[in-house]
Formats: C-alpha cells, sequence, structure tokens
C-alpha cells in the first residue's frame, strides 16, 4: 500500500487588502510539508485547488512545479484538479512539465471540486456540472494517450489533428478519478478503466463499502480483475503523541474550519461531542495518538481492501509547527507499523 499526504493549504483571510501576506507565508510553510514528506519516504503528496480567500492555492501545478525542484522521490498530484471549469489541453501541458521537472513523478486526481467558485468565476454554467466533467475527462484521457489529436465536444472547440506538447517524462500520467461517494462516480472511474480515490470527511467509514463494492463490481464486468484495481483513501487527519493531546490540539481549528463551511452550506456548528464521535473507533476522522490512527488506517483497509491512503494533514488553520510534528510522527510511526501489519497479515 502506498502512503501520503495531502493538503488544501488552508491560511487565514488576508487582513490588507490586496496583498498576499498569509498566502506568502502558507506557501513557504506548504514547499517545506512537501519537502519532509520526501525525507520521511512517504510515496505521494498531493496539493488541492481551490479559488477562495480562506486556501492558499488555485494553481496546484505552480506550486508542484517549485515542489518538484526541492524533492527527490515523492509523486506530486493535484488533490483535485476541477477538472469541469479548467482546460484539459492546459492541464495536462502543466502536468507533462511536473513531470517533465520531476523525472517522472506527476499524478493528476481528477474531479469535480466540492466549492463552485470556479465556475462563475471562468464562465461556466452550474447546470452543466457533470456535462462538463464527462467532456472534459474524455479529453484529458484522449490527450494523455497520443501525442495527435482530434476531438470533438459540446463544451470546448474541437481539435483537429493537432499536437500537444511537451509529452511527460512518463509514457502516461497516473490520471486518477476523486470522488466523495456518488455511485455515479464509482460506475464512471470503474468503466474507463481508472484508479478511483475516495474522501471520507464524515460519518463512518463502513457506510462507504458499497461504494467500493459498486466500483469493483463495475470493473470486473468491464474485464478488469480486483487485484489490478487501484483504490485510494483519503481521511482528515492529525497524530500526536497520545489520544487525548491529539484531541485538545486539533479541536479549535477543526471545528472552526467545519463551522465556517458548515455556515455557508446550512449545516449547525461542529460540537465536541460530534467531533468525539467521529474520532471514535469506527468514525471517519482520524485524529489520535499514534496506535489509534494505526488502528483506524488498518480498520479502513480492512473495509476497503484499498491499495493508497492519503492523509490529509493541515485541516484548518492548524499552526505549521504541528502539521510538521504530525507529518514526522505519520511518516515515522504511523507508517512502518501499518506496513508492517498489513505484510505480517496482523
Amino acid at each position: 500500500m502506498e502512503f501520503g499526504l495531502i493538503t488544501f493549504a488552508d491560511m487565514k483571510r488576508e487582513s490588507l487588502d490586496g496583498r498576499g501576506i498569509n498566502g506568502e507565508q502558507r506557501l513557504k510553510d506548504l514547499l517545506e510539508e512537501i519537502k519532509l514528506a520526501d525525507e520521511l519516504g512517504l510515496d505521494i503528496f498531493g496539493v488541492g485547488e481551490h479559488h477562495r480567500p480562506d486556501y492558499a492555492v488555485s494553481s496546484p501545478a505552480v506550486v508542484l512545479g517549485a515542489a518538484a525542484a526541492i524533492t527527490k522521490n515523492i509523486k506530486l498530484s493535484s488533490a483535485v484538479t476541477v477538472l469541469s471549469s479548467d482546460d484539459p489541453v492546459r492541464v495536462f501541458q502543466n502536468f507533462a512539465t511536473i513531470d517533465l521537472l520531476s523525472g517522472g513523478r506527476a499524478e493528476i486526481m481528477a474531479g469535480r471540486g466540492s466549492f463552485i467558485e470556479s465556475f462563475p468565476l471562468f464562465g461556466y454554467d452550474l447546470q452543466d456540472y457533470d456535462e462538463l466533467f464527462t467532456e472534459k475527462l474524455d479529453l484529458l484521457l484522449k490527450l494523455n494517450q497520443t501525442t495527435r489529436v482530434t476531438w470533438q465536444g459540446k463544451h470546448r472547440a474541437s481539435i483537429n489533428n493537432l499536437g500537444v506538447y511537451p509529452r511527460p517524462y512518463q509514457q502516461h500520467i497516473p490520471i486518477w478519478l476523486a470522488a466523495g461517494g456518488t455511485p455515479t462516480s464509482a460506475v464512471r472511474a470503474a468503466t474507463l478503466g481508472l484508479p478511483l480515490m475516495l474522501a471520507i470527511i464524515g460519518g463512518r467509514p463502513e457506510q462507504f463499502v458499497p461504494f467500493i463494492n459498486l466500483y469493483k463490481e463495475t470493473a470486473q464486468k468491464a474485464g478488469k480483475q480486483i487485484s489490478e484495481l487501484q483504490i485510494g483513501i483519503n481521511n482528515h487527519f492529525y497524530v500526536s503523541e497520545n489520544s487525548q493531546q491529539a484531541a485538545n490540539q486539533f479541536y479549535p481549528y477543526y471545528a472552526e474550519m467545519m463551522t465556517r463551511i458548515g455556515q455557508e452550506r446550512g449545516w449547525p456548528p461542529l460540537s465536541k461531542q460530534q467531533y468525539e464521535y467521529s474520532r471514535s473507533p469506527n468514525g471517519a476522522l482520524m485524529v489520535g495518538g499514534v496506535q489509534e490512527v494505526i488502528d483506524k488506517i488498518l480498520y479502513e483497509h480492512e473495509l476497503f481492501g484499498n491499495t493508497r491512503f492519503l492523509a490529509q494533514a493541515s485541516v484548518g488553520n492548524v499552526p505549521h509547527k504541528m502539521i510538521m510534528h504530525s507529518i514526522e510522527l505519520f511518516g515515522t510511526k504511523v507508517v512502518p507499523a501499518v506496513k508492517k501489519a498489513i505484510e505480517t497479515g496482523n
């Protein structure tokens, strides 16, 4: 199983109009986090795309290009690329460039996104939400397979036997489909033969077993073997030396973030009781001591048979020092123990 991290580069809103003071510091911190993950031997680091004042990254490719220059081995991915409101040609070119800079370590996680700001920003109609993603994913996959492309769509200008450059260092850039649990996403990924990344950010992991089973069953019907499938799981994550320390340290930042986003979506504020329930052994929130998070990763692996686990280790405006410590414990304590347990079957 592969292990890695993802981040949305959460940040405090700027206090000075027109100046990116907090953003500049957050990006410096983010590059330190990616460098540490590489030094610890983690397999992958993913950076999200948002167009909001509370996240520092609107262009994952730019950040990943910078990360390529200061890392040696870690795979560098978007998490996710909001493909519905982007241009597949530019996405492919950007990640092909990252692949060249990194010597073949680029990946793309393509998704529809959980926020909608990019649609009006780039002139797209939300009523075309699913149709845009379907069409643009089709083009991105074609670009990844062949240098000269002929393609026709509804929402983007057609391409008639044109070359798209540069080509990546790898023969093909790995493209994952990122999902939040919608059945159509499982079917789409399986039908197209794409690896599937599932974000579990609430509820109980066992609730998503039917979703993963649908992916597996659809892939089998399409001629795939279960052993060939790549399945990733992503959870909100924070680890410290012991359970109560982790809970107390993380709660203020997590509660503020969940309550702030909840206000936009009509959710009630996050209570301490809800937080503790989510941290329980069968909850989705991986916040606790080292052994707790080891047990929860292994529990999910038993449920899903996933081949990749990504910890979202900077959720909310958690101080950089805390994030770095959590990453270090993840890389030095959690991952080795999980690998050993999987290898030995214990």
